[in-house]
């Protein structure tokens, strides 16, 4: 074994081990709350973050937040087709693109508004606007390191989680008390939920037309990864120009994620190819599942509840915002569409 992997083994080993636990976990947690595996590894990786203090395993955890998650989101591009987007209208498309905007710009107002950093304003925004946990390590790729950067995401991937599954659970007797109908419906928990499990849920607890649409809606976000996570980029890097902070550089890996896209989305009108295709996208999908595991839970390895407990009740504000943002626009929106 190279050396550099002998060092980089503990580290990534521990990871695995709480990832496999997070994976292991989630059937039997689902029967009482539909909790993710990610946000399982990421709890269970806080419950042993005494370990993360050996030295051995800090290099391996490093690479694992770094490298393992950078590609594992690049490969989150395979989930996500043109045609299914193309499906939405330039309508919906807008109004989503336009609630988007406001609720990551809403992360950055009310984060400072509250004393918080522009970083975890971006978590926040960012992680809200587009699909929760994935979103928001994609975007701490981004993010310049500053004191408290790893318990921010991990309270932000928590926050939104929860907030995600209340969401699930209350949002769907919302539409019925607007009067709502299938798509409007669809369209509504997946323009608005944090999570893709928990607007799979929500969606097709209703039925399998609005699980649909709200799918097709949620899969829009999730491409609009690559945009933001660039224009987030772009920002803090001006900053840095202004600040004389360190510059952030382009990310490789958000344009992976759209060449895949572009791939997933010409395969279909490849016949001879879909065969051969079809096991390669399942395995690299697959594998993207275990990146982002591996990835969630080095970070919360690195995380004390101790801190996160510290952080106070200005970050929890500032998540409730942004995801009040984004559920006010979107409804509002769609009343004004239905009165069209």
């Amino acid at each position: 074994m190279p050396g550099a992997m002998v060092d980089l083994f503990p580290g990534i080993l521990l990871s695995a081990i709480v990832a496999v636990i997070g994976y292991v976990a989630a059937p039997y947690v689902a029967r009482v709350l539909p909790i993710p595996a990610m946000v399982i590894a990421l709890i269970v990786g806080i419950a042993l973050n005494p370990l993360a203090g050996w030295p051995a395993v800090k290099p391996g955890m490093a690479f694992c937040v770094r490298t393992v998650l950078r590609w594992a989101v690049a490969l989150l591009g395979l989930r996500v087709a043109l045609a299914d987007i193309a499906a939405l209208g330039l309508g919906t498309a807008a109004l989503i693109i336009v609630s988007m905007v406001a609720t990551i710009a809403s992360g950055f107002v009310v984060a400072r508004w509250y004393g918080r950093t522009p970083g975890f304003g971006a978590l926040v925004g960012v992680g809200t606007a587009v699909c929760g946990a994935s979103a928001t390590l994609a975007t701490s790729t981004v993010v310049p390191d500053y004191p408290g950067k790893q318990a921010d995401i991990a309270f932000v991937v928590v926050a939104l989680n929860a907030l995600a599954t209340l969401a699930m659970l209350a949002y769907p007797p919302l539409c019925l008390l607007f009067g709502f109908d299938s798509q409007t419906t669809g369209v509504m928990l997946g323009g608005t939920i944090h999570d893709v499990a928990q607007v799979v849920g929500a969606g097709y607890a209703v039925s399998d037309t609005v699980g649909n649409s709200a799918v097709i809606v949620k899969l829009f976000r999730v491409f609009l990864l690559l945009p933001v996570v660039l224009a987030v980029g772009w920002y803090f890097t001006r900053q840095g120009a202004r600040h004389g902070e360190a510059r952030v550089p382009v990310p490789v890996f958000a344009i992976v994620f759209l060449i895949l896209c572009l791939i997933n989305s010409s395969i279909p009108f490849m016949p001879p190819l879909v065969p051969v295709y079809a096991p390669i996208k399942t395995l690299l999908v697959e594998a993207s599942n275990w990146g982002l595991l591996l990835a969630i839970g080095a970070l919360g390895l690195g995380t004390s509840v101790k801190t996160i407990i510290g952080l106070g009740w200005r970050h929890i504000a500032t998540v409730v915002a942004s995801t009040a943002v984004i559920l006010v626009i979107v409804t509002a929106g769609l009343w004004a569409m239905r009165a069209m």
